[in-house]
Protein backbone atom coordinates (compact mmCIF):
# COMPACT_ATOMS: atom_id res chain seq x y z
CA UNK A 1 0.00 0.00 0.00
CA UNK A 2 3.08 2.14 0.73
CA UNK A 3 4.39 1.73 -2.36
CA UNK A 4 1.37 2.26 -4.42
CA UNK A 5 0.64 5.66 -2.59
CA UNK A 6 4.80 6.23 -3.61
CA UNK A 7 4.02 5.52 -6.98
CA UNK A 8 0.79 7.76 -7.05
CA UNK A 9 2.59 10.46 -5.86
CA UNK A 10 6.08 10.18 -7.64
CA UNK A 11 3.91 9.70 -11.16
CA UNK A 12 2.73 13.02 -10.48
CA UNK A 13 5.80 14.71 -9.82
CA UNK A 14 7.10 13.50 -12.85
CA UNK A 15 4.46 14.47 -15.28
CA UNK A 16 4.87 18.17 -12.98
CA UNK A 17 8.34 17.73 -13.91
CA UNK A 18 9.20 19.19 -9.81
CA UNK A 19 11.35 17.00 -6.85
CA UNK A 20 9.83 15.74 -4.20
CA UNK A 21 8.63 17.96 -1.61
CA UNK A 22 8.96 17.83 2.41
CA UNK A 23 5.41 17.31 2.95
CA UNK A 24 5.47 13.71 1.05
CA UNK A 25 6.34 11.44 3.97
CA UNK A 26 3.08 12.99 5.58
CA UNK A 27 0.49 12.92 3.21
CA UNK A 28 2.34 9.06 2.39
CA UNK A 29 1.15 8.72 5.88
CA UNK A 30 -2.01 10.50 5.62
CA UNK A 31 -2.71 7.49 3.12
CA UNK A 32 -1.72 4.63 4.85
CA UNK A 33 -3.70 5.65 8.33
CA UNK A 34 -7.15 5.62 6.22
CA UNK A 35 -6.59 2.58 4.89
CA UNK A 36 -5.27 0.88 8.27
CA UNK A 37 -8.24 -0.96 8.96
CA UNK A 38 -8.64 -2.82 5.17
CA UNK A 39 -7.78 -6.23 6.12
CA UNK A 40 -6.81 -9.54 4.04
CA UNK A 41 -3.71 -7.70 1.96
CA UNK A 42 -5.41 -4.01 1.21
CA UNK A 43 -7.49 -2.12 -0.87
CA UNK A 44 -5.54 -2.54 -3.81
CA UNK A 45 -6.14 -6.03 -4.44
CA UNK A 46 -9.35 -6.37 -3.20
CA UNK A 47 -10.28 -3.56 -5.49
CA UNK A 48 -8.51 -5.43 -8.26
CA UNK A 49 -10.71 -8.63 -7.48
CA UNK A 50 -14.63 -6.72 -7.22
CA UNK A 51 -13.92 -3.70 -8.06
CA UNK A 52 -17.74 -2.01 -7.73
CA UNK A 53 -18.77 -4.76 -5.56
CA UNK A 54 -16.06 -3.86 -3.18
CA UNK A 55 -16.78 -0.16 -3.23
CA UNK A 56 -20.32 -0.34 -2.44
CA UNK A 57 -19.44 -2.84 0.37
CA UNK A 58 -17.38 -0.17 1.94
CA UNK A 59 -20.06 2.21 1.48
CA UNK A 60 -22.34 0.32 3.25
CA UNK A 61 -20.29 -0.58 6.07
CA UNK A 62 -19.13 3.05 6.86
CA UNK A 63 -22.42 4.42 6.28
CA UNK A 64 -24.26 1.45 8.62
CA UNK A 65 -21.34 2.21 11.31
CA UNK A 66 -21.79 5.98 11.73
CA UNK A 67 -23.96 7.63 14.71
CA UNK A 68 -25.88 10.29 12.40
CA UNK A 69 -27.63 6.64 10.34
CA UNK A 70 -28.02 5.20 13.75
CA UNK A 71 -30.03 8.68 15.02
CA UNK A 72 -31.65 8.82 11.70
CA UNK A 73 -33.14 5.22 11.91
CA UNK A 74 -34.07 5.89 15.62
CA UNK A 75 -36.22 8.98 14.68
CA UNK A 76 -37.52 7.83 11.52
CA UNK A 77 -38.83 5.02 13.25
CA UNK A 78 -40.28 6.45 15.92
CA UNK A 79 -42.05 9.20 13.86
CA UNK A 80 -43.70 6.54 12.18
CA UNK A 81 -44.55 4.40 15.57
CA UNK A 82 -46.16 7.70 16.77
CA UNK A 83 -48.44 8.19 13.31
CA UNK A 84 -49.38 4.74 13.35
CA UNK A 85 -50.32 4.05 16.96
CA UNK A 86 -51.64 7.25 18.27
CA UNK A 87 -54.39 7.62 15.68
CA UNK A 88 -55.48 4.12 16.48
CA UNK A 89 -55.41 4.68 20.42
CA UNK A 90 -57.15 8.18 20.30
CA UNK A 91 -59.92 7.06 18.35
CA UNK A 92 -60.52 3.42 20.17
CA UNK A 93 -60.00 5.48 23.57
CA UNK A 94 -62.54 8.63 22.87
CA UNK A 95 -63.82 9.71 26.21
CA UNK A 96 -68.07 9.81 26.58
CA UNK A 97 -69.78 13.32 27.01
CA UNK A 98 -70.75 13.86 30.37
CA UNK A 99 -74.46 15.53 30.59
CA UNK A 100 -76.18 16.70 33.49
CA UNK A 101 -80.18 16.71 33.61
CA UNK A 102 -82.37 18.35 36.02
CA UNK A 103 -85.30 17.09 37.28
CA UNK A 104 -85.69 15.09 34.04
CA UNK A 105 -88.16 12.96 32.97
CA UNK A 106 -87.34 9.43 30.95
CA UNK A 107 -88.10 10.97 27.50
CA UNK A 108 -85.92 13.70 27.98
CA UNK A 109 -82.55 11.34 28.85
CA UNK A 110 -83.62 9.77 25.78
CA UNK A 111 -83.55 13.01 24.08
CA UNK A 112 -80.66 13.81 24.99
CA UNK A 113 -78.66 10.33 23.94
CA UNK A 114 -80.25 10.28 20.60
CA UNK A 115 -78.90 14.04 19.83
CA UNK A 116 -75.20 12.13 20.70
CA UNK A 117 -75.90 9.33 18.52
CA UNK A 118 -76.74 12.12 16.13
CA UNK A 119 -73.71 14.17 16.37
CA UNK A 120 -71.37 10.93 16.64
CA UNK A 121 -70.26 11.36 20.52
CA UNK A 122 -71.00 9.23 23.17
CA UNK A 123 -72.96 10.55 25.77
CA UNK A 124 -73.17 9.58 30.29
CA UNK A 125 -76.30 10.90 31.16
CA UNK A 126 -76.67 12.27 35.11
CA UNK A 127 -79.42 13.16 37.01
CA UNK A 128 -79.28 16.13 39.82
CA UNK A 129 -82.25 17.70 41.63
CA UNK A 130 -81.82 21.14 41.38
CA UNK A 131 -79.85 23.34 38.86
CA UNK A 132 -77.05 24.37 41.62
CA UNK A 133 -75.83 20.57 41.83
CA UNK A 134 -75.81 20.90 38.06
CA UNK A 135 -73.80 24.57 38.32
CA UNK A 136 -71.71 22.89 40.79
CA UNK A 137 -71.05 19.78 39.16
CA UNK A 138 -69.83 22.06 35.92
CA UNK A 139 -67.47 24.07 38.16
CA UNK A 140 -65.85 20.55 39.57
CA UNK A 141 -65.42 19.32 35.65
CA UNK A 142 -67.79 16.19 36.64
CA UNK A 143 -69.89 16.82 33.81
CA UNK A 144 -69.55 18.86 30.63
CA UNK A 145 -73.07 20.72 30.56
CA UNK A 146 -75.92 20.37 31.82
CA UNK A 147 -79.97 20.44 30.14
CA UNK A 148 -82.35 22.14 32.90
CA UNK A 149 -85.53 21.23 31.35
CA UNK A 150 -86.14 23.12 28.38
CA UNK A 151 -85.15 26.34 30.21
CA UNK A 152 -81.59 26.37 29.37
CA UNK A 153 -78.16 24.36 28.67
CA UNK A 154 -75.66 25.42 31.16
CA UNK A 155 -71.86 25.07 30.13
CA UNK A 156 -68.84 25.94 32.34
CA UNK A 157 -67.13 28.28 29.61
CA UNK A 158 -68.98 30.16 26.59
CA UNK A 159 -68.54 28.18 22.76
CA UNK A 160 -66.46 30.14 20.51
CA UNK A 161 -67.36 30.68 16.84
CA UNK A 162 -64.58 28.44 16.00
CA UNK A 163 -64.82 25.45 18.04
CA UNK A 164 -65.72 22.11 16.66
CA UNK A 165 -65.14 19.53 19.52
CA UNK A 166 -67.86 17.40 20.30
CA UNK A 167 -68.84 19.10 23.82
CA UNK A 168 -69.55 22.57 21.43
CA UNK A 169 -71.64 20.21 18.40
CA UNK A 170 -73.74 18.48 20.93
CA UNK A 171 -74.48 21.77 23.06
CA UNK A 172 -75.42 23.19 20.14
CA UNK A 173 -77.59 20.79 18.25
CA UNK A 174 -79.12 19.86 21.70
CA UNK A 175 -80.04 23.66 22.07
CA UNK A 176 -81.61 23.46 18.32
CA UNK A 177 -83.67 20.02 19.43
CA UNK A 178 -84.49 21.19 23.03
CA UNK A 179 -85.83 24.68 21.39
CA UNK A 180 -87.84 22.44 18.50
CA UNK A 181 -89.39 20.54 20.97
CA UNK A 182 -90.57 23.51 22.69
CA UNK A 183 -91.94 25.19 19.76
CA UNK A 184 -94.14 22.40 19.06
CA UNK A 185 -95.42 21.88 22.70
CA UNK A 186 -96.44 25.89 22.12
CA UNK A 187 -97.96 25.30 19.41
CA UNK A 188 -100.40 22.60 20.41
CA UNK A 189 -99.29 20.06 18.16
CA UNK A 190 -100.60 16.33 18.66
CA UNK A 191 -97.91 13.43 19.23
CA UNK A 192 -98.89 12.35 15.60
CA UNK A 193 -98.17 16.20 14.30
CA UNK A 194 -95.10 16.53 16.11
CA UNK A 195 -93.68 13.26 14.70
CA UNK A 196 -94.96 14.24 11.02
CA UNK A 197 -92.62 17.87 11.61
CA UNK A 198 -89.63 16.23 12.93
CA UNK A 199 -89.41 13.56 10.57
CA UNK A 200 -90.18 15.16 6.73
CA UNK A 201 -89.16 13.29 3.86
CA UNK A 202 -86.22 14.93 2.53
CA UNK A 203 -85.97 16.48 -0.90
CA UNK A 204 -83.47 14.39 -2.89
CA UNK A 205 -79.87 15.94 -4.30
CA UNK A 206 -78.99 15.42 -7.83
CA UNK A 207 -75.37 16.41 -8.89
CA UNK A 208 -74.86 17.28 -12.69
CA UNK A 209 -70.88 16.17 -11.91
CA UNK A 210 -69.82 12.65 -11.15
CA UNK A 211 -69.20 11.77 -7.77
CA UNK A 212 -65.01 12.09 -7.37
CA UNK A 213 -63.99 8.48 -6.21
CA UNK A 214 -62.45 8.65 -2.39
CA UNK A 215 -59.30 8.69 -1.46
CA UNK A 216 -58.24 6.57 1.67
CA UNK A 217 -54.69 6.82 1.37
CA UNK A 218 -54.26 11.25 1.52
CA UNK A 219 -52.87 10.51 5.40
CA UNK A 220 -50.20 7.64 4.28
CA UNK A 221 -49.30 9.49 1.23
CA UNK A 222 -48.68 12.06 3.56
CA UNK A 223 -46.31 10.67 6.00
CA UNK A 224 -44.54 8.50 2.84
CA UNK A 225 -43.48 12.10 1.10
CA UNK A 226 -41.96 13.24 4.63
CA UNK A 227 -39.77 10.03 4.91
CA UNK A 228 -39.17 10.28 0.70
CA UNK A 229 -37.94 13.92 1.35
CA UNK A 230 -36.26 13.33 5.10
CA UNK A 231 -34.11 10.42 3.39
CA UNK A 232 -33.58 11.61 -0.47
CA UNK A 233 -32.17 14.87 1.62
CA UNK A 234 -29.86 12.81 3.51
CA UNK A 235 -28.75 10.08 1.34
CA UNK A 236 -28.12 12.63 -1.76
CA UNK A 237 -25.81 15.09 1.27
CA UNK A 238 -24.14 12.18 2.32
CA UNK A 239 -22.79 11.62 -1.36
CA UNK A 240 -22.12 15.19 -1.93
CA UNK A 241 -19.51 14.78 0.96
CA UNK A 242 -17.87 11.82 0.89
CA UNK A 243 -17.36 12.59 -2.66
CA UNK A 244 -15.66 16.15 -1.37
CA UNK A 245 -13.79 14.72 1.44
CA UNK A 246 -12.43 12.18 -0.85
CA UNK A 247 -11.15 14.36 -2.74
CA UNK A 248 -10.04 17.06 -0.19
CA UNK A 249 -7.94 14.51 1.22
CA UNK A 250 -6.42 13.01 -1.44
CA UNK A 251 -7.69 9.46 -0.86
CA UNK A 252 -9.24 9.41 -4.30
CA UNK A 253 -5.82 9.24 -5.76
CA UNK A 254 -5.22 5.99 -4.06
CA UNK A 255 -8.54 4.49 -5.26
CA UNK A 256 -8.30 5.85 -8.87
CA UNK A 257 -4.81 4.12 -9.05
CA UNK A 258 -6.60 0.48 -8.59
CA UNK A 259 -9.96 1.29 -9.86
CA UNK A 260 -12.12 3.33 -13.14
CA UNK A 261 -13.53 6.47 -11.71
CA UNK A 262 -17.10 5.05 -13.55
CA UNK A 263 -16.56 1.96 -11.41
CA UNK A 264 -15.55 3.90 -8.20
CA UNK A 265 -18.89 6.41 -8.64
CA UNK A 266 -20.84 3.34 -9.51
CA UNK A 267 -19.69 1.43 -6.27
CA UNK A 268 -20.41 4.67 -4.40
CA UNK A 269 -23.96 5.28 -5.50
CA UNK A 270 -24.85 1.45 -5.46
CA UNK A 271 -23.65 1.22 -1.54
CA UNK A 272 -25.25 4.13 -0.18
CA UNK A 273 -28.63 3.44 -2.51
CA UNK A 274 -28.83 -0.06 -0.65
CA UNK A 275 -28.30 1.68 2.69
CA UNK A 276 -31.34 3.69 1.63
CA UNK A 277 -33.61 1.00 0.37
CA UNK A 278 -32.63 -1.25 3.51
CA UNK A 279 -33.72 1.72 5.95
CA UNK A 280 -36.91 2.49 4.15
CA UNK A 281 -37.63 -1.53 4.28
CA UNK A 282 -37.19 -1.42 7.71
CA UNK A 283 -39.44 2.01 8.64
CA UNK A 284 -41.85 0.13 6.30
CA UNK A 285 -42.31 -3.51 8.41
CA UNK A 286 -42.69 -1.56 11.31
CA UNK A 287 -45.47 0.69 10.34
CA UNK A 288 -47.12 -2.41 9.19
CA UNK A 289 -46.39 -4.56 11.69
CA UNK A 290 -47.93 -1.97 14.30
CA UNK A 291 -50.94 -1.15 11.71
CA UNK A 292 -51.99 -4.66 12.23
CA UNK A 293 -51.29 -4.86 15.64
CA UNK A 294 -53.30 -1.67 17.05
CA UNK A 295 -55.97 -2.33 13.89
CA UNK A 296 -54.54 1.35 12.48
CA UNK A 297 -56.43 2.61 9.23
CA UNK A 298 -53.43 4.09 8.14
CA UNK A 299 -53.18 1.14 5.77
CA UNK A 300 -56.31 0.37 4.49
CA UNK A 301 -58.00 1.22 1.53
CA UNK A 302 -55.49 2.26 -1.19
CA UNK A 303 -53.03 3.03 1.33
CA UNK A 304 -51.21 -0.09 0.64
CA UNK A 305 -50.59 1.35 -3.13
CA UNK A 306 -49.36 4.37 -1.70
CA UNK A 307 -46.45 2.56 0.47
CA UNK A 308 -45.57 0.88 -2.50
CA UNK A 309 -45.30 4.00 -5.04
CA UNK A 310 -43.58 5.84 -1.88
CA UNK A 311 -41.02 3.01 -1.44
CA UNK A 312 -40.77 2.85 -5.79
CA UNK A 313 -40.28 6.29 -5.97
CA UNK A 314 -37.97 6.87 -3.12
CA UNK A 315 -35.36 3.94 -5.10
CA UNK A 316 -36.33 6.36 -8.79
CA UNK A 317 -35.38 9.26 -6.54
CA UNK A 318 -32.63 8.26 -4.85
CA UNK A 319 -31.34 6.81 -8.23
CA UNK A 320 -31.79 10.29 -9.88
CA UNK A 321 -30.51 12.44 -7.54
CA UNK A 322 -27.55 10.74 -6.59
CA UNK A 323 -24.87 11.10 -9.40
CA UNK A 324 -26.31 15.40 -9.47
CA UNK A 325 -24.94 15.14 -5.68
CA UNK A 326 -21.96 13.02 -6.41
CA UNK A 327 -20.87 14.96 -9.60
CA UNK A 328 -21.18 18.30 -7.75
CA UNK A 329 -19.08 16.48 -4.90
CA UNK A 330 -15.96 15.92 -7.01
CA UNK A 331 -16.23 19.58 -8.00
CA UNK A 332 -15.66 21.19 -4.67
CA UNK A 333 -13.22 20.23 -2.08
CA UNK A 334 -13.83 22.60 0.91
CA UNK A 335 -16.61 22.36 3.22
CA UNK A 336 -18.22 26.26 2.40
CA UNK A 337 -17.87 25.28 -1.55
CA UNK A 338 -20.41 22.22 -0.46
CA UNK A 339 -22.54 24.51 1.11
CA UNK A 340 -22.91 26.60 -1.63
CA UNK A 341 -24.00 23.95 -3.78
CA UNK A 342 -26.08 22.62 -1.38
CA UNK A 343 -28.93 24.77 -2.02
CA UNK A 344 -29.15 24.56 -5.56
CA UNK A 345 -28.83 21.09 -5.50
CA UNK A 346 -31.82 21.04 -3.11
CA UNK A 347 -34.29 23.41 -4.90
CA UNK A 348 -36.01 20.55 -7.17
CA UNK A 349 -36.63 18.28 -3.22
CA UNK A 350 -37.85 21.09 -1.47
CA UNK A 351 -40.43 22.79 -4.57
CA UNK A 352 -41.71 19.08 -5.59
CA UNK A 353 -42.36 18.20 -1.38
CA UNK A 354 -43.88 21.69 -0.53
CA UNK A 355 -46.25 21.25 -3.83
CA UNK A 356 -47.02 17.56 -2.78
CA UNK A 357 -48.09 18.49 0.57
CA UNK A 358 -50.11 21.44 -0.57
CA UNK A 359 -51.86 19.36 -3.03
CA UNK A 360 -52.90 16.87 -0.86
CA UNK A 361 -53.90 19.59 2.03
CA UNK A 362 -56.16 20.73 -0.77
CA UNK A 363 -57.50 17.28 -1.71
CA UNK A 364 -57.52 17.66 -6.01
CA UNK A 365 -54.71 17.72 -8.18
CA UNK A 366 -54.81 20.49 -10.63
CA UNK A 367 -53.15 19.86 -14.20
CA UNK A 368 -50.15 21.48 -13.49
CA UNK A 369 -49.39 19.44 -10.70
CA UNK A 370 -50.11 16.44 -12.50
CA UNK A 371 -47.69 17.82 -14.76
CA UNK A 372 -44.92 17.76 -12.46
CA UNK A 373 -45.60 13.79 -11.95
CA UNK A 374 -43.80 13.26 -15.51
CA UNK A 375 -40.54 15.56 -14.45
CA UNK A 376 -37.74 13.22 -12.71
CA UNK A 377 -36.71 16.18 -10.57
CA UNK A 378 -40.71 16.60 -8.91
CA UNK A 379 -41.70 13.25 -9.77
CA UNK A 380 -41.19 11.44 -6.33
CA UNK A 381 -43.29 13.62 -4.55
CA UNK A 382 -46.13 14.51 -6.96
CA UNK A 383 -46.78 10.48 -8.02
CA UNK A 384 -46.92 9.31 -4.53
CA UNK A 385 -49.58 12.41 -3.61
CA UNK A 386 -51.47 12.14 -6.98
CA UNK A 387 -51.53 8.00 -6.31
CA UNK A 388 -52.77 8.60 -2.87
CA UNK A 389 -55.62 11.46 -4.30
CA UNK A 390 -56.58 8.42 -6.37
CA UNK A 391 -55.86 10.88 -9.30
CA UNK A 392 -53.74 8.39 -11.43
CA UNK A 393 -54.78 5.42 -13.27
CA UNK A 394 -51.09 2.35 -13.44
CA UNK A 395 -50.01 3.14 -16.32
CA UNK A 396 -49.77 6.60 -16.04
CA UNK A 397 -47.13 5.49 -13.13
CA UNK A 398 -45.54 3.37 -15.40
CA UNK A 399 -44.94 6.58 -17.89
CA UNK A 400 -43.73 8.22 -14.94
CA UNK A 401 -41.28 5.66 -14.46
CA UNK A 402 -40.18 5.57 -17.43
CA UNK A 403 -39.41 8.55 -18.00
CA UNK A 404 -37.22 8.90 -15.01
CA UNK A 405 -35.35 5.97 -15.79
CA UNK A 406 -34.54 7.01 -18.72
CA UNK A 407 -33.87 10.61 -17.58
CA UNK A 408 -31.24 8.96 -15.20
CA UNK A 409 -29.25 7.37 -17.76
CA UNK A 410 -28.70 10.50 -18.99
CA UNK A 411 -28.10 12.36 -15.93
CA UNK A 412 -25.34 9.30 -15.03
CA UNK A 413 -23.60 9.31 -18.42
CA UNK A 414 -23.19 13.25 -17.84
CA UNK A 415 -22.41 12.85 -14.46
CA UNK A 416 -19.93 10.22 -14.97
CA UNK A 417 -18.00 12.66 -17.43
CA UNK A 418 -17.84 15.71 -14.70
CA UNK A 419 -16.52 12.95 -11.83
CA UNK A 420 -13.76 11.79 -14.27
CA UNK A 421 -12.49 15.39 -15.03
CA UNK A 422 -12.80 16.84 -12.14
CA UNK A 423 -12.21 14.75 -9.11
CA UNK A 424 -8.26 14.81 -9.56
CA UNK A 425 -8.09 18.66 -10.13
CA UNK A 426 -7.45 20.62 -6.96
CA UNK A 427 -6.43 23.86 -5.92
CA UNK A 428 -9.76 25.64 -6.71
CA UNK A 429 -13.34 24.77 -7.70
CA UNK A 430 -14.33 23.55 -11.04
CA UNK A 431 -16.64 24.95 -13.07
CA UNK A 432 -19.55 22.65 -14.79
CA UNK A 433 -19.18 24.62 -18.30
CA UNK A 434 -15.19 24.20 -18.07
CA UNK A 435 -15.65 20.31 -17.36
CA UNK A 436 -17.57 19.98 -20.20
CA UNK A 437 -15.82 22.23 -22.92
CA UNK A 438 -12.67 20.12 -22.00
CA UNK A 439 -11.78 17.90 -24.76
CA UNK A 440 -11.78 14.22 -24.27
Amino acid sequence: MIFLVRWVRGRRRRAAGIAGSPNDHELDAQFESTFAEEPTGGLVHRLRSSDVALVAEREIRERLRGRAFRVVTLLLLVVVAGATVIPAITKSTSTAEHVGVVAASKSEIVLVRSVGRAVGARVAVTRFSSPAAAERALRDGTIDLALVGESEILLDSPLSSTDTSARAELARTLSQVVGQERAYASAGLTPAQIAAVSSPRLVPLRSLQPAKPSSPGRSTALIGIILVFVMLTQYNTWTLIGVMEEKSSRVVEVLLAAIRPLQLLAGKVLGIGAVVLAQAGLVVAVALLLGAAVGSDLLTGAAPLVVVTSLLWLVLGYSFFCWVYAAAGSMAERQDQVQTLALPLGLPLIIGYILALTTLSSGSAPIWFQVLGYLPPTAPFAMPALVGLGAVSWWQVVISCIVTVTATVGVARLAAVVYRRAVLRTGRRVGLRELLNQPG
